[in-house]
């Protein structure tokens, strides 16, 4: 009896040390370890480009601690909220395999934090690679609630670094600066805070595209060289666009710009200060990457956290080899500067061989909505400095080679590594209307806008017979699904659709209206619009952008992981605005919520 016993412990453990964790049909064994990770949340003066105002600390820091994890890792993440307003913290790209609970999307998946309360969020690090935290209430992203997540592949996974050389030095040298990949956290900045930016939205009818300020790593500066200066800075495409218009003190587009912002009503004598105009130089600090050449390479993480703005990254004098994007592995392509949309991330090598000294580090908004931009500083390390003269340029302002010499990242040449066939049977195809919703600030993503009151509403993942029809799409698990995403109407940037819970493939793209029941029909017309071979894997993507036409996207996914997801543009205005939708995944298995995260009245 007792070597029953025994035995049937020594399988029980056995079993412990072969959980897996399953991570884009790779599968990797849990390390056991679990990581308890503690943020407290505070609502103090800050002034992160010069300029003080209330923002979101975490742990009286901005932005806040990076977490640091091995794949397989269990995480508890610790929310006690001391703001004056509720909460939720939501983990960007996570898949949250087996825990939806654990999401952080008020109205989905928990009730928002209530201040002096805290939140245990439970989950497993099933991928590797970039990701970030974020506040998922209202528009409290654009306060500051973000951090850094870097999560070291497990030796098992097949690194992509011989594509660029046998040499097994320079491949030691690598795999090394990999593992002491540093976050380059991207974002915008405003004078204003969300709620008073919702407002001012409302009360002008104006969508919001202004920022006054772009951040690297939570420093920036702020210039006014004034109307007239911004107007000759400003692109060919702006300066067709404005016509005899002006751009605004701060670099932007006027609000009267109808091709900006629709025929719809607008009070421009509600606008606040600094929401189109207003400029106030400030100064918040310029962030220094220190790097030691005699280690060869260095390796960040992109990151952008931006509200609004989709940034051009690059630094001078110095080519990346970007290896991977959204957390997973591609084969490395060697450019000079990187566009990165709102919740992607893009890891990047920069080789280390330029003469010792000072380069300085770009991003530049891309968008016709601004002419605004940021820069910070890589310093090499060394005693003594050899580098003649100031570091060389590869971007202008508006994030553009300055010449046919430098290359941006083109997105339609990325492969994966390794690469990935999604399945050919689809058992739904859901048409998803993008544009205006009755207002300039007002979107859809559907056939209806998903407002900000649901966030207060009993969370779906707890009453999921509660779905308003017109706001959710269900699918069954087990199912391929794809989603094409119409974007209708006017003038419209790229809009960096997010999706929540695992990762999808990009498997099309183009200009003109969606006129097709599925990609099956769409590709007996338009084949060279497809890729089904070696698409993309990703948990954001941007629409292509709409001028003089419409355009539309393409995705497909897996249902393999039930419960209530987020589906957004991570232009937080727009999903501020309505540009969201629910994903029921898996009506038919839906998950067993675990005792300590019921609801009292669930």
């Amino acid at each position: 009896m007792y070597s029953f016993k025994f035995g049937l412990a020594l399988l029980a453990s056995v079993f412990s040390l072969l959980s897996w964790a399953n991570g884009s049909n790779l599968h990797v064994r849990a390390t056991g370890n679990t990581v308890r990770f503690n943020v407290t949340l505070t609502w103090e003066d800050w002034a992160p480009a010069g300029i003080p105002r209330k923002m979101i600390l975490m742990n009286g820091q901005f932005p806040g601690p990076a977490l640091q994890l091995r794949q397989g890792d269990d995480v508890e993440f610790l929310v006690t909220n001391h703001l004056p307003t509720n909460t939720t913290v939501h983990f960007h790209g996570i898949e949250q395999l087996d825990t939806p609970w654990s999401d952080g999307v008020p109205g989905l998946s928990q009730r928002p934090i209530a201040p002096g309360d805290n939140f245990l969020y439970k989950w497993r690090a099933t991928n590797y690679g970039s990701y970030f935290y974020h506040a998922h209430t209202r528009g409290q992203i654009c306060d500051g609630l973000y951090g850094a997540i870097y999560i070291l592949p497990d030796e098992s996974v097949e690194k992509p670094f011989h594509l660029i050389t046998n040499n097994t030095s320079e491949l030691q040298a690598m795999q090394a600066a990999e593992r002491r990949t540093k976050p380059i956290m991207l974002s915008d900045w405003r004078f204003l805070t969300s709620e008073e930016l919702w407002s001012a939205e409302e009360a002008t009818g104006l969508d919001a595209i202004c920022i006054n300020a772009v951040l690297i790593n939570g420093k920036g500066s702020i210039n006014c060289p004034g109307q007239q200066a911004f107007n000759e800075l400003a692109s060919a495409e702006q300066k067709q666009l404005i016509g005899n218009l002006s751009l605004t003190d701060t670099g932007c587009l006027p609000p009267t710009l109808v091709s900006a912002q629709g025929t719809y009503s607008h009070n421009y004598s509600a606008m606040p200060p600094s929401m189109f105009y207003g400029c106030r130089p400030g100064h918040g600090g310029t962030e220094r990457l220190l790097v030691d050449p005699s280690v060869r390479y260095a390796s960040y993480d992109l990151i952008s956290a931006a509200g609004v703005s989709m940034l051009t990254f690059s630094i001078d004098e110095h080519p990346m080899y970007v290896y991977a994007i959204d957390g997973r592995y591609i084969e490395p392509t060697l450019v000079d500067a990187v566009t990165i949309a709102n919740g992607n991330r893009y890891s990047v090598l920069v080789k280390l061989d330029k003469p010792a000294g000072n380069y300085t580090v770009r991003a530049a908004n891309s968008g016709i909505n601004q002419v605004i931009n940021a820069t910070a500083v890589l310093t090499y390390n060394t005693a003594i400095k050899s580098q003649k003269g100031s570091s060389v340029p590869s971007i202008d302002i508006h994030g553009s080679p300055v010449s046919s010499n430098y290359t941006l990242l083109n997105e339609t040449t990325i492969m994966p590594f390794p690469a990935e066939t999604p399945s050919s049977e689809v058992a739904a195809t859901h048409i998803l209307r993008i544009g205006h919703y009755n207002a300039s600030y007002r979107w859809t993503e559907g056939n209806s806008s998903f407002p900000l009151s649901l966030e207060a509403a009993s969370p779906l993942l707890f009453y999921p017979s509660t779905a308003k029809p017109d706001l959710t799409v269900k699918t069954l698990n087990g199912t391929w699904v794809d989603l094409i995403f119409h974007v209708n109407g006017q003038i419209q940037p790229p809009h960096p659709i997010h999706k929540h819970s695992n990762k999808f493939y990009v498997i099309g793209q183009g200009n003109g209206a969606w006129n097709y029941s599925s990609v099956a029909e769409a590709m007996q017309y338009i084949p060279e619009n497809f890729n089904l071979k070696t698409p993309q894997i990703r948990d954001t993507f941007i629409t292509p952008a709409a001028a003089t036409e419409d355009t539309w996207l393409a995705i497909r996914y897996h249902v393999v992981n039930p419960g209530a997801w987020l589906l957004h543009c991570h232009i937080q205005v727009h999903l501020s605005g309505g540009m969201a939708l629910a994903l029921l995944d898996g009506v038919d298995e839906w998950p067993v919520v675990p005792k300590e995260y019921q609801l009292s009245d669930s």
